[in-house]
């Protein structure tokens, strides 16, 4: 059993990007009795869930849904379209986007990453000219994918996917668009069928609310198709058996039944929200995040106005502070957790996650909570973030 000696009484706040605080609605969804994942009632509520699930994801297309993490299927994505040596075109944004090209490399594959050296390299998002531009100079057509990420988790960028489409569509490559949206999903706007999206990637724990353990894959017909000359060793990936499957409501394998009860229930709470209204929600909240970090006179780590996540906030410290033992303090002291820096960007920013099931009180009270550490810690504030967030909310 879990034990928090730092900090035993009241809640603890979870404001890391990832995964999410999950409402008591889900978790009760699923302590529901597990069914047999064989049987006609199991059936008529996997058809129902497969329908449902593409109205989050804005989709016609079928939806894939494994038991995994996200990681699973990003792998998902490249075995079922690719053959071993294919090149792909990675644009690291971040540090998911190199975690995604790492694991491209291990499967075989080749890889080109472009973007920007440096911790200033991922304060911007992905720049769809350069992608262009890289395509146009492919005239053989060597490069079989392009994988981008929607939201970058580790910077707090949401990167524009309609301008990615455009630039490999003005390119005339046929060339498969890979997207991950793994933290955007059900936090920022997210059109698969609109922006032309061959392969989606996503995870259940964090816009969707749920604990870790479900991976999706939303599939094109040209992914389909591209599916069908594929070589690289699969099984539990493989799309054609799933999808077999899935006309009648079930699985090939043994799905993850009660997490699939949660994913019921919170596509219920989203859409009974209104899925622009949460995006609206989102947005109302990550406004309110930066105003305080501006207010304390530190630096959000996104430099691009148009491009700040509405999911996670990542604030930049002065040179020389180390920011995991500002979390540390503020951790032992308010039981708050904040996000680390990951890749370029360890022991430099601290994030806040306002996700998923967060509202004002609960932004107000980790602001407070990062208010009181940055002044436990030494650091100067030039005003108080609170009371600018507040005003802001009002």
């Amino acid at each position: 059993m879990l034990k928090l000696d730092n900090h035993p009484s009241g809640r603890h706040f979870l404001h890391i990007p990832g995964p999410s605080p999950v409402p008591s609605r889900i978790l009760r969804a699923i302590s529901y009795q597990t069914i047999d994942h064989r049987g006609p009632e199991f059936g008529v509520f996997g058809l129902n869930l497969l329908t449902q699930i593409k109205r989050l994801f804005k989709t016609q297309n079928p939806v894939i849904i494994y038991p995994s993490s996200g990681t699973g299927a990003w792998e998902a994505a490249l075995v079922n379209t690719l053959n071993t040596g294919d090149l792909v075109l990675m644009y690291e944004s971040g540090h998911f986007a190199s975690l995604w090209n790492r694991l491209a490399l291990r499967m075989g594959l080749r890889t080109e990453i472009i973007g920007q050296p440096g911790i200033e390299g991922w304060r911007y998002g992905v720049d769809a000219q350069k992608i262009e531009e890289r395509l146009k100079a492919d005239t053989q057509h060597e490069i079989k994918a392009v994988c981008v990420v929607h939201n970058e988790t580790s910077t707090g960028v949401t990167s524009d996917m309609l301008a990615v489409r455009k630039a490999i569509d003005a390119a005339k490559h046929p060339a498969l668009l890979m997207v991950d949206t793994i933290s955007g999903l059900c936090s920022a706007d997210y059109q698969n069928d609109t922006w032309g999206i061959d392969v989606t990637i996503s995870g259940s724990q964090k816009g969707l609310m749920m604990p870790p353990g479900l991976g999706f894959n939303v599939i094109s017909k040209k992914a389909i198709e591209a599916s069908h000359q594929s070589k690289m060793p699969k099984a539990y990936w493989a799309w054609d058996e799933i999808l077999e499957a899935n006309k009648t409501g079930y699985f090939p394998t043994t799905p993850a039944t009660n997490l699939l009860y949660g994913l019921s229930e919170a596509i219920d709470m989203i859409m009974g929200e209104g899925l622009d209204q949460v995006f609206l929600r989102h947005q109302k909240l990550g406004a309110a995040c930066r105003t305080a970090v501006e207010a304390w006179g530190l630096e959000v780590l996104c430099k691009d106005p148009a491009v700040y996540s509405p999911v996670v906030t990542s604030v930049l410290l002065p040179e020389g502070v180390d920011a995991n033992a500002l979390r540390k303090l503020i951790l032992e002291r308010y039981n708050l957790s904040l996000g680390t820096g990951l890749g370029r960007l360890q022991g430099r920013v601290f994030r806040i996650g306002h996700l998923g099931d967060c509202n004002e009180l609960s932004l107000m009270a980790a602001i407070s909570g990062c208010e009181m550490g940055l002044q436990a810690f030494g650091i100067k504030l030039k005003a108080s973030g609170v009371i600018a967030a507040q005003e802001l909310l009002q």
